[in-house]
């Protein structure tokens, strides 16, 4: 194993192939920070400088170390990629096992995740069977043991503040809710998010979660949480972070989704030794882009993977690649792939520092031009650099009502509408036959019924879903004024000091 930057800067100690960095430093895509830890990119949410923190180097593997993976389950593969970012000094290796450990044994199959191998060479990972039924709960979970990890040892509190287009928050809420020394404030959109999707979050009775339902876009919702983030008193004095994929833990978690296809699926196992590894494509449903700046890693650390991101109606990534017109649409439009009803695709922004070659300033200034006037025109170099790292495509909601009945009617097996998105492609887009294919299913079809139902098809929800109709539920409105996006900063300032002064002279741990 090597490091892909300066020598010595990120160095690895252990016995055989099973290592762990002994330091690993994070900075702003926007240049304005480095020299951070771990801890401190845990404990943040947008850099200082308003950019979005990565680690100064980026480890490549080996085609060896890769080979010694095979046959890793995938919990395994997930402490192997977290031991490659986060120093033994801060978590030694035994307590990473154990957190990662813990924090994946909750989920409702064994293995974790699973792959579906469906007709036609259509592979399926599920990444939908934690508590929340959504891909977010593997890096959620994983991150709220970190956090809690350092919450204990130094006896302090946190706030998260979390925007959510629909999975994240209920995903940050049951995997966070009632920890001592955290409270979690949640902004969602109301009436853009399904029964089952609100209920994940305004059931949660207990005393650290503050649910706050807006009258606006998931995009909306963004612009008065950058305000908030980029307050460093109120950051300091509440220790306030973020559990969005603006978190760099989620994004490294999210490292092992694309680890372990490649090891299960890529038929690694059939080449020689000495051969060169084989390509692999891996197709995502793509909203704020976490996944693709995870799958765009990845391909940095040496995995030859072929990305495809495929979008809804909300197309910002799929015009960016084929046109270099990265600017927002007037609206949001709402589609049946709601969690993915997305114009500000932020992890875009760690995407570009990676193709510009970790150019702080160029990043900067890109993104301050999209935050002022909403768009950012690629010039034709920089578009077609990315053009080779990925592909794209866009869906409409017949298209993904199409695909959801024809997997069915084919494999009887039901995919949800952003799962679907991704599945459209295998159906639509010529392949190469001699490279395997990975589609990642976002999200359990139970959470769609509605989805579901206008398919055409039925489908038995889980009894976990069925109790959710008959919970109570408790959360705040920040209605649509004339001034709203200053009205919800100054609302939800309010509520974050609120807290604050509620905690002050509480114990935390004992």
């Amino acid at each position: 194993m090597t490091s892909s930057s300066h020598e010595g800067v990120s160095q690895f100690i252990g016995v055989g192939e099973r290592l762990q960095v002994s330091m690993m430093n994070y900075c702003s895509t926007r240049g304005g920070v480095c020299g951070w830890d771990f801890k401190d990119v845990l404990f943040s949410g947008y850099a200082p400088d308003g950019g979005m923190f990565m680690p100064e180097d980026i480890p490549v593997l080996s085609p060896d170390t890769l080979r010694s993976w095979k046959g890793l389950s995938y919990t395994q593969v997930v402490v192997e990629v977290a031991a490659l970012f986060v120093s033994t000094q801060l978590i030694p290796r035994g307590d990473l096992e154990v957190l990662v450990g813990e924090a994946l044994s909750s989920f409702s199959v064994p293995e974790v995740v699973r792959i579906a191998q469906l007709k036609g060479g259509l592979s399926v990972l599920e990444l939908f069977h934690g508590l929340t039924l959504a891909f977010k709960d593997l890096a959620m979970t994983c991150t709220v043991h970190f956090l809690n990890y350092f919450l204990r040892k130094e006896n302090r509190r946190a706030t998260v503040l979390v925007g959510t287009s629909g999975d994240t928050g209920g995903s940050a809420i049951q995997n966070a809710k009632g920890l001592p020394g955290l409270d979690v404030v949640v902004v969602y959109p109301q009436g853009r998010i399904t029964p089952v999707q609100e209920k994940h979050m305004t059931s949660c009775m207990e005393d650290n979660v503050h649910v706050f339902a807006a009258d606006g876009s998931s995009d909306d919702i963004d612009q008065p949480l950058r305000r908030l983030f980029a307050d460093q008193e109120l950051v300091k004095s509440h220790g306030l972070m973020s559990l969005n994929s603006v978190n760099w833990s989620r994004v490294m978690i999210q490292l092992a989704h694309f680890i372990y296809a490649y090891l299960e699926l890529s038929g690694m196992e059939q080449n020689e030794s000495t051969a060169a590894l084989p390509e692999m494509e891996v197709v995502v449903p793509t909203g704020g882009a976490g996944n693709i700046a995870a799958g765009y890693i990845v391909k940095q650390m040496g995995l030859p993977l072929k990305l495809v991101a495929m979008v809804n109606s909300n197309d910002i990534v799929h015009r960016t690649v084929i046109a270099g017109d990265f600017s927002m649409a007037a609206n949001v439009t709402q589609t049946l792939a709601s969690a993915i009803d997305i114009q500000d695709p932020y992890n875009m922004e760690r995407v570009f520092w990676l193709l510009l070659g970790k150019d702080g300033a160029a990043v900067k200034a890109m993104m301050e031009e999209f935050q002022h006037s909403h768009r950012h025109l690629l010039p034709e170099n920089h578009r077609r650099l990315l053009s080779q790292v990925l592909s794209t495509g866009s869906v409409s909601d017949e298209g993904i009502l199409e695909t959801m009945r024809r997997v069915w009617e084919e494999n009887q097996y039901m995919l949800c509408p952003h799962s679907a998105v991704a599945v459209w492609h295998h159906y639509h887009c010529s392949h190469n036959p001699g490279i395997n294919r990975c589609y990642v299913a976002t999200a359990s079809p139970a959470k769609f019924q509605a989805a579901v139902e206008k398919a055409g098809l039925t489908f038995d929800l889980p009894e976990a879903v069925l109790v959710l109709e008959k919970l109570p539920t408790r959360y705040q409105n920040l209605e649509r004024s004339q001034n709203w996006c200053k009205d919800w900063e100054d609302r939800l300032r309010e509520h974050i000091q609120s807290v604050g002064r509620a905690r002050t002279r509480e114990t935390y741990y004992s």
